[in-house]
């Protein structure tokens, strides 16, 4: 019966076999076990019918198929041998194809790993430098077909954070690759992970690819904690897209962290406008300083009054929420916005005094006053 191989696959030679026959002769007319360098030898045989493209069920087909023709002609196998010689001979070949099927096997595996190991190596370096911006972009876009993206489109990038570190094994980053990829394919999408974050980059047609990944990241499964939060850049075109979104993904969990955002997803579109008030630090500890100062003289110091603030504009100055959030009451609330009129000046019930007194809010909370001095 011919051997099958599938379609556009080269079918496995016999030199793999390479003087088997003689050592299943010599086994069955000395009952001996394989030596060492022998074992060794078709691991050798192994490694390369793996580097070959041939795969180890193959291999091993080969290789019985070869004990089977050969069976009857052995010494000792012949049916000129007697039953006990026939048994004691048939118990060393099986042992000597064991031991040659378990070496094939194992060198075909040590040649995989290498492989997987290659890859993931090659993978982790394009993928620093997609991120951080180096190599040659042309050379950078031919690079990223063989993961799957195509630079030339708009991409965005998803960056999730979570209480631990990911890495490329973790159970959420494989859960997260292996349902993404199940539900809209692995065109155009990359999942990885960097310095400890989880990291989803797809073209920007694929918004609800990225909404999906926000989702799945902080799932939680099986006692597993997914993310805390996930923020997503805007698209962008080409290699060099690609960093600025990932910058704008860091930079967007920099200001949650900072501005201490409810928000579960962080969007960068959304929040262009901080970056914007941020830039100038000297400019907004002024505004601290000029409007927040005075805070100071209130019983308790500023903070209850800054948190009051924040508290207020998260429930779009509905003060039943407000004081919900913070477990007061209204009246307790109310009086706490009149202390914040009376000592800065500036009243929350006027929208641009209001707009004033949250900006100087937001920069409190990221150059750390009144803890820290400005």
């Amino acid at each position: 019966m011919s051997r099958r191989t599938a379609p556009g696959a080269t079918a496995i030679s016999a030199d793999y076999l390479d003087g088997y026959g003689v050592l299943l002769g010599d086994v069955s007319a000395t009952g001996r076990p394989l030596r060492r360098p022998e074992l060794e030898s078709l691991r050798t045989l192994g490694e390369q019918a793996a580097e070959a493209g041939h795969g180890l069920r193959e291999l091993v087909g080969l290789y019985l198929g070869e004990t089977r023709r050969l069976w009857g002609t052995l010494p000792g196998v012949a049916r000129t041998a007697g039953a006990a010689e026939r048994a004691r001979t048939g118990d060393a070949l099986l042992a000597a194809v064991d031991a040659a099927v378990s070496a094939l096997g194992e060198g075909h595996e040590r040649a995989q790993r290498l492989a997987v190991r290659q890859e993931e190596a090659a993978r982790r370096e394009f993928v620093d430098d997609l991120l951080y911006g180096r190599s040659d972009l042309g050379r950078l876009a031919e690079r990223a077909e063989r993961f799957g993206l195509r630079l030339a489109h708009a991409h965005a990038v998803a960056v999730a954070d979570g209480d631990g570190p990911f890495d490329d094994v973790h159970p959420v980053a494989r859960r997260v690759e292996r349902e993404l990829i199940g539900r809209f394919g692995d065109r155009d999408v990359l999942i990885t992970t960097k310095d400890g974050r989880l990291i989803c980059i797809a073209a920007s047609a694929e918004k609800s690819l990225l909404d999906a990944f926000a989702t799945l990241a902080r799932a939680a499964e099986n006692g597993q904690r997914g993310a805390g939060r996930v923020a997503i850049g805007r698209p962008h075109s080409g290699a060099g897209g690609v960093v600025r979104s990932y910058e704008e993904a860091l930079g967007a969990l920099e200001l949650g962290e900072q501005l201490e955002l409810s928000g579960p997803v962080l969007r960068a579109a959304d929040l262009l406008v901080f970056p914007v008030l941020l830039r100038d630090r000297a400019a907004m500890a002024d505004l601290v300083r000029t409007v927040l100062g005075p805070l100071t003289q209130a019983r308790g110091g500023a903070g209850p009054l800054l948190e009051t603030l924040s508290a207020c504009a998260a429930a779009g100055y509905v003060n039943a929420e407000a004081a919900r959030r913070l477990s007061l009451s209204v009246r307790t609330l109310s009086y706490r916005l009149d202390r914040i009129k009376f000592l800065t000046g500036y009243d929350p019930a006027d929208g641009l005094q209001r707009f004033t007194l949250e900006t100087a809010a937001m920069g409190a909370r990221v150059l750390g006053w009144p803890d820290k001095p400005l």
